[in-house]
């Protein structure tokens, strides 16, 4: 295993470092000390070339704002907050709106945009950056000092794991996700219409007009939403649908069933590459980049729509009237503890 540190740049005086991660089959990750936003996922295809299976933007500076998250660290509060308010233990928390007529991902400054401390480790089986953050009291209107630990590690096993640890002082909001949109033909060759997915999912989280849960869940058998059995992204995502209209395309939470089991699998055919996700989040939001920016990517075009998937692992989004705001809730003292793992095979 290695881990190489490289100064890439600054972002208004700040040192802007790339942590890079590989086994010795060449598998990886670049992740940057700003954001803990990850730049690169290095993976073989079923030929043995090594491509970059996550958007990147081709200009570094593009990340101190990186308007469309890419590779991020979301936080507090991952996905939107209804109107911005939440009553919490009989208080009402307002929050900026940052997105239209809601709060999103962690308000104007969130942990995206977070200079982080870091420590790294090695061994002949795995490697891990570990990012560490005190959110004080009152940032971005979350009350209590939230102390946060998150590591990235890869594997001899060409396994890619995000693990979350946090603990406050007072009764807060967490629910945190990394914002990498992938694409598994790599180096953004196609766009992901032909992707074959699976959830293990059979219901959906029903939105209202603003894209924020109303509290209704959909039973989604038979529906463009239903990928209990695989199916390519592309097949049903035109569909005649109220729900697929709100978010011109896939952009929805869907609640992940129980157990141990794969939660998500993402598939290319042409390059063979095959994504197994795992994780202990109860939901996943899957936005299949339906509003592009306009920033060159590292690949050397601009995206477009549908060009990627972003797998937003979380608990669900806080919707009308307080719904589902108990998954958020972290008590005084006790642990925020989640993990998602990548598992990458060629088949």
């Amino acid at each position: 295993m290695e881990i190489l540190k490289v100064l890439v740049g600054e972002f208004k005086g700040k040192t802007i470092e790339s942590y890079n991660l590989r086994n010795s089959k060449g598998f990886g990750i670049n992740v940057l000390n700003y954001g803990a936003i990850l730049t690169d996922l290095l993976v073989p295809d079923k030929d043995g070339i090594i491509e970059n299976v996550i958007m990147k933007y081709k200009d570094l500076n593009v990340y101190e704002e990186n308007p469309s998250y890419y590779g991020a660290l979301i936080g507090r509060t991952s996905g939107r907050i209804a109107e911005g308010k939440v009553l919490l233990n009989g208080n009402v928390l307002s929050f900026n709106k940052n997105y239209g007529l809601n709060q999103g991902h962690g308000g104007d400054i969130g942990f995206n945009k977070k200079l982080l401390e870091v420590k790294t480790n090695a061994n002949e089986n795995e490697a891990f950056v570990e990012f560490y953050y005190l959110s004080p009291s009152g940032e971005e209107g979350y009350p209590g000092n939230l102390n946060l630990t998150v590591r990235y590690t890869i594997t001899e096993d060409n396994e890619f794991k995000i693990s979350y640890k946090a603990i406050s002082d007072e009764d807060t909001l967490v629910n945190l996700t990394n914002h990498s949109y992938f694409n598994l033909s790599g180096n953004c060759k196609e766009d992901i219409l032909s992707h074959y997915l699976y959830i293990d999912s059979d219901f959906l989280i029903e939105l209202n007009e603003n894209s924020v849960p109303t509290g209704e869940i959909i039973n989604i058998e038979g529906t463009p939403f239903d990928f209990t059995n695989p199916k390519t992204i592309g097949r049903d995502i035109e569909e005649d649908d109220y729900q697929l209209k709100i978010g011109q395309g896939y952009d929805h939470p869907w609640i992940l069933n129980g157990g141990n089991d794969i939660k998500l699998k993402l598939y290319h055919k042409a390059s063979g590459r095959q994504m197994d996700v795992y994780t202990n989040q109860n939901s996943v939001v899957l936005y299949s980049l339906n509003f592009p920016d306009d920033e060159l990517l590292e690949c050397g075009k601009k995206p477009a729509r549908r060009d990627a998937l972003a797998i937003e692992t979380q608990c669900p989004p806080i919707g009308e009237d307080n719904i589902f705001v108990k998954y958020s809730i972290l008590r005084k003292g006790e642990e925020y503890d989640k993990e998602t793992i990548y598992k990458f095979s060629i088949i």
